[in-house]
């Protein structure tokens, strides 16, 4: 059975979620609770991004 994977569709929300939590950063006014916790979320996207994202690259 071979599957299907929609690798260019998932590159593209990653960078939506990197857009996204970058954007949050910027607009916390340096609560530090956010930042902390946004630095973790794209420490998670980074590996998201080793993953899928540097694959299309090959394709």
């Amino acid at each position: 059975m071979v599957k299907e994977y929609k690798i260019e569709a998932m590159a593209k929300k990653i960078q939506l979620l990197k857009q996204t939590a970058t954007e949050l950063k910027r607009i916390s006014g340096g609560i530090q609770a956010v930042d902390k916790n946004v630095d973790r979320i794209l420490a998670s996207i980074k590996m998201l991004e080793i993953n899928i994202s540097d694959v299309v690259g090959l394709l």
